[in-house]
């Protein structure tokens, strides 16, 4: 039998490697609080960062019309014509690890910034917890 061999002292075959997990969200924010929102996001990739998230993207939409077809995205926000569409994620090595990281962003004391004046209506944000299907990183 051929085992293929990661260069960590594992062998692929009989130890595969935990699946990435990812948190994704998508969200309106009015354009006026666009810089507000921006601000608030750099604070939030630095922390979830410090805590070990592997990546961490704050998306603008530029195109919501490229496969020829209206975008779900503006129906599913509700998005009014002052608004556009942030598409985020944060990249973990498994939804063990994301718990892990979540809980100590969460016991951090600078979090409360975050709720003083939050740019954007979180009533209005869809977001969930993935497991990573494809990787071709």
């Amino acid at each position: 039998m051929i085992f293929d061999y990661d260069g960590t002292d594992r062998i692929n075959h009989l130890f595969p490697p935990m699946p990435k997990y990812v948190d994704g969200f998508v969200l309106p924010v009015s354009k006026d609080k666009l810089e507000a929102y921006k601000k608030m996001a750099k604070k939030g990739a630095r922390m979830w960062k410090k805590y070990g998230a592997l990546d961490y993207k704050e998306c603008i939409a530029d195109d919501l019309k490229s496969m020829g077809t209206p975008s779900l995205f503006p129906r599913m926000m509700k998005l009014k014509p002052d608004e556009v569409v942030i598409f985020s994620f944060i990249v973990y090595k498994s939804r063990a690890h994301r718990d892990q990281v979540m809980k100590k962003v969460m016991n951090d004391t600078s979090m409360n910034e975050f709720t003083d004046d939050m740019p954007f209506n979180l009533k209005r944000m869809a977001a969930g917890g993935f497991t990573v299907m494809v990787d071709a990183s």
